[in-house]
């Protein structure tokens, strides 16, 4: 899977009516403000929620993704995945306690076929470690393809691209 496979060149601009792109950047935003609460929230047993029942989830650095290498740091394949993930993190992970800030930008609907919503949005991760200053954990892309039904939102394939090679001793929580 390659960066340039997955979706048109940013010059490329939706064909969709200003309105109806509005409509769809409203929703894209709003799910991500929620799905970011969620997370920051530490309420990881509702994260599967997000997605559809055979929706795909996929953590990968953006040279990989450039280079057409699908090695992915987190991968999850159907909300069956997604729970296992969720249940992982709850219940077996050991972690120090940690709070996290999401602020998702620049949202840009790319194109609707069907009820299929393809969008890209930009995300940055803050951490804070109780007993340190915080950080940026994490930045990156969204690379996004959301199920619609009438208002309502689910993603069928979450990409999140991440921009540099060096990460954390361990990434917890999703991005």
């Amino acid at each position: 899977m390659n960066i340039a496979e997955m979706e048109p060149p940013v010059s490329v601009i939706s064909t969709l009516p200003v309105d109806e792109r509005l409509r769809l950047t409203f929703l894209v935003e709003e799910f991500n403000s929620l799905y970011a609460e969620v997370l920051d929230a530490g309420r990881i047993a509702d994260w599967p929620d997000f997605f559809t029942e055979d929706g795909v989830y996929r953590l990968l650095a953006r040279d990989n993704a450039e280079a057409g290498l699908p090695l992915s740091l987190m991968y999850c394949n159907g909300r069956g995945m997604l729970k296992d993930r969720a249940y992982a993190i709850e219940n077996t992970e050991m972690f120090g306690p940690r709070y996290s800030k999401h602020q998702v930008t620049n949202t840009r609907i790319l194109g609707l076929e069907g009820n299929i919503l393809s969008a890209r949005s930009n995300y940055v991760i803050f951490e804070t470690h109780v007993d340190e200053p915080t950080r940026i954990l994490q930045v990156g892309s969204y690379h996004d393809r959301f199920a619609l039904d009438g208002e309502t939102l689910l993603l069928k394939e979450r990409c999140a691209l991440y921009d540099t090679v060096c990460v954390p001793v361990s990434v917890v929580f999703p991005p």
